[in-house]
């Protein structure tokens, strides 16, 4: 909102923000559509006996919102987003705060994201970052950050989740 709003000299990001947020909460997250595949593999992923965790930058409600009207919360073992404070807004705390939370070690885990916040996060807790082409960033973005591979489509995110964790 910062960007968006500063370019047209206004100031009222808070208030834009609120707007947002009714908005959204309220009806446009009800818009949200699953990339094609993306159930499959997560429930490969589940059924590999992998524990699956959202660590996302929208608000934690909202999350679970959409997951579930998406008919995928089930695959999750938790659902971690941002909450009202800001104590979770940035990606490095909130992936420590799920860590320590599930008692999970860094080095056996990995960060799956569409963009440089995810893969710079997951380095910044000393996660592997794994890079995925089909959300909002780009492939130079996620390279640029980091990324620790990259995959292209949904239906090979599973196989390369497992041949990341078994190396």
């Amino acid at each position: 909102m910062q960007a968006l709003l500063q370019a047209r000299g206004d100031d009222r990001i808070g208030e834009a923000v609120a707007a947002y947020r009714e908005h959204y909460g309220q009806s446009g997250l009800l818009g949200s559509k699953p990339y094609d595949g993306i159930s499959g593999a997560l429930q490969d992923m589940q059924r590999a006996g992998l524990r699956i965790y959202l660590a996302t930058s929208k608000r934690e409600v909202f999350a679970r919102r959409i997951l579930q009207n998406l008919k995928l919360a089930t695959y999750f073992d938790g659902i971690y987003g941002s909450v009202p404070g800001g104590e979770l807004d940035h990606k490095p705390e909130l992936l420590a705060h799920i860590l320590s939370e599930q008692d999970i070690d860094a080095s056996h885990s990995l960060m799956v994201g569409d963009r440089r916040y995810d893969i710079v996060g997951a380095h910044a807790v000393k996660m592997r970052g794994l890079g995925v082409l089909w959300g909002y960033g780009s492939r130079d973005e996620l390279e640029a950050a980091g990324a620790d591979q990259l995959v292209e489509r949904t239906t090979d995110l599973a196989r390369m989740v497992l041949s990341m964790l078994n190396e």
